[in-house]
């Protein structure tokens, strides 16, 4: 089954300005948004999840097998003119955010591309809605606000200068945020640190009765 619009992620333009990057509203397709939507895994409360924390299954596994695969990675190597030929993958999940989230920054610079895929049926708050930024210190100086929902993609390649943030929101925020990173020692680092975060919040949720 295929979940992904790869003709439109191919006539997408990529954008230049501030950054490369780009938006493709419904990269997953409206037919299977719903079936992947229902099988979004449970997330212990905000932050960035691992996949081994999470029961990863039905629709769900089958997007994120195709978005891990060598179609995905040969579109996006295309589109930014990039080798991620030995480039390892990692993905987390997100299912809330908290207020003091969006700040505004770049990404490590052990990260080659960012993908982030939006999993929300819909999306009234003002806040929670990622902007592509000019600098670092003004979130009003955007040239593109990410809607997040309805399957869409931004992805971008990384730099000094790939400024991201949104408005403050507090609450459910689906996502999915995917990778290339430098090499499998990143990716055992920051699994490793989720892994140990996501399992502290199940205890947590275990002994108080609630996420986040």
């Amino acid at each position: 089954m295929t979940y992904l619009d790869f003709n439109a992620l191919d006539r997408m333009p990529l954008e230049r300005e501030p950054y490369d990057y780009l938006i493709v509203e419904n990269f997953i397709l409206p037919k299977q948004f719903g079936d992947v939507s229902r099988d979004f895994p449970n997330v212990p409360g905000p932050g960035s999840h691992p996949p081994a924390e999470l029961n990863i299954d039905g629709h769900f596994a089958g997007l994120m097998d195709e978005l891990q695969g060598p179609a995905f990675k040969e579109a996006i190597e295309r589109k930014f003119d990039i080798d991620l030929a030995g480039r390892p993958t990692m993905y987390t999940v997100r299912g809330f955010v908290r207020a003091r989230d969006g700040e505004i920054h770049t990404d490590s610079k052990t990260k080659l591309i960012t993908v982030l895929l939006y999993m929300n049926e819909g999306w009234e708050s003002d806040g929670g809605r990622l902007r592509v930024l000019r600098s670092g210190t003004d979130l009003e100086d955007s040239v593109a606000e990410v809607p997040p929902y309805g399957g869409t993609l931004l992805a971008f390649k990384r730099s000094d200068k790939s400024w991201h943030g949104h408005k403050p929101h507090e609450g459910p925020r689906r996502a999915i945020q995917l990778n290339w990173v430098t090499s499998q020692d990143v990716v055992d680092r920051e699994q490793n640190r989720h892994r140990f975060s996501t399992r502290v919040k199940k205890i947590a949720g275990a002994l108080f009765g609630k996420a986040g």
